[in-house]
């Protein structure tokens, strides 16, 4: 009987030393910067994928012959399919090897934008962004847990802020960049362009991408009891509504600027934002292990500000462009914030917890397409500064209660 009882431990207890001898024997690797690199190439593509519209209503409305808020709702059929795929897509297959799934999303990629670029009608152009949502949903739910498995331990957290690199340079490079292109050929070339280059990433990543196996069944947490921990549910609530203010005027940003008069090519606009995108992720980097709850407060303050410019002097040109420096400075650290937020809360089930922090950015994109088209509509562009002035007031509001947990005071080292 002793010796049924005293197995377990041993080999537990020599699991354990395989796992540090193996953990040791990788230190000083260097990283696997080819994988790395095509993971960031697939962020890139993703997230241009996805705001490529923002930058080109006004061409897209025209191309399939419907109003620019119509043409928004394909930032909401991207965002829904993400949304609708990405925890069950997920879920299912959590035990793959993670390879032939990076893979097949961006051959995913690759077919979505092509018939989004030869879509003749409306209809066809939303499900091709639905379905390019939903691989969305897959490959933002493997790539952060991707970089970590096939990186040196030591080295984990370097690898996956090289993995993910891709979404800020296409924000401040490759979106304005795309919305130049749109205004002089075709938007839809631009969508041409992004299946060449997801064509162009799968065959680099088939040669340089290291394989990596899936979850095993005893390492997946229940979702339930993830959401009910506390600082979860609060910081989930922050996240959609201070990205439900972000999208409605990021989606609807060409009307905003023709409403302003100010004359300024969405381009340019686009262009200063992303590059104060790049600035606030920085500053965001080098203070979020010291002063995380300062950050949120100072971020979404600011965001405040700059969305009561748009509301009262964004005629003025100087004004206008402070106003999106602001925006962009505070936008860019806000997914380091929050993700480091949840983490902190969640512990050892931070992976899931990410997950959820996903739908919710998603949701917040998909209730950008659709409540600011509804905005536009009824109201008008200069709608939108009030309607982030409120939606702002709520995150501070949760922010500056939920102390406890969620974004709590202080250095992270210290907890």
């Amino acid at each position: 009987m002793s010796r049924t009882h005293d197995a377990p431990p041993a080999r537990s207890e020599h699991a354990h030393e395989g796992k540090r001898e193996r953990e040791e024997a990788g230190a000083g690797r260097r990283l696997p910067w080819a994988g790395l690199l095509a993971m960031a190439w697939t962020g890139f593509v993703v997230i241009m994928t996805e705001t490529l519209p923002a930058g080109l209503l006004p061409e897209i409305a025209s191309g399939l012959d419907v109003t620019e808020s119509g043409a928004g709702q394909l930032v909401s059929a991207y965002a829904a399919g993400t949304v609708l795929a990405a925890i069950p897509a997920t879920a299912l297959t959590r035990g793959m090897r993670r390879k032939p799934l990076l893979l097949t999303g961006i051959l995913g990629f690759a077919v979505a934008n092509t018939v989004t670029a030869l879509a003749g009608d409306y209809p066809t152009a939303l499900a091709a962004r639905f379905v390019a949502g939903a691989f969305s949903g897959l490959l933002w739910g493997m790539l952060a847990g991707y970089a970590r498995k096939i990186a040196p331990p030591d080295q984990r957290g370097r690898a996956l802020a090289v993995a993910m690199v891709g979404t800020p340079v296409a924000l401040s490079i490759g979106t304005p960049l795309g919305t130049f292109a749109g205004t002089l050929v075709s938007w839809r070339w631009v969508f041409g362009a992004m299946t060449i280059l997801s064509l162009v990433l799968v065959l680099f990543a088939w040669a340089r991408v290291p394989d990596a196996p899936g979850q095993t069944a005893e390492a997946r947490t229940s979702l339930l009891r993830v959401l009910l921990t506390p600082g979860i549910l609060p910081i989930l609530a922050v996240v959609f509504s201070w990205m439900l203010a972000h999208n409605i005027l990021y989606t609807y940003i060409a009307p905003f600027t023709a409403h302003t008069g100010v004359g300024i090519r969405v381009d340019l606009a686009l262009l200063l934002f992303g590059l104060a995108a790049l600035a606030g992720i920085w500053v965001t980097g080098t203070f979020v292990d010291r002063a995380l709850r300062a950050l949120a407060l100072y971020s979404l303050t600011a965001f405040g500000l700059a969305a009561l410019a748009f509301a009262l002097v964004a005629h003025n040109p100087a004004a206008f462009c402070a106003a999106v420096l602001v925006w962009g400075f505070t936008f860019g650290g806000s997914a380091t914030q929050l993700q480091t937020a949840s983490a902190d809360a969640a512990g050892n089930d931070a992976d899931v917890a990410n997950a959820m922090l996903t739908t919710s950015f998603n949701l917040a994109i998909f209730g950008g397409g659709a409540f600011g088209g509804v905005l536009l509509e009824s109201g008008g562009a200069g709608t939108f500064p009030w309607v982030l002035l409120a939606l702002t007031a709520v995150s501070l509001a949760i922010v500056t209660t939920a102390r406890r947990h969620a974004f709590v005071p202080g250095p992270r080292h210290d907890r």
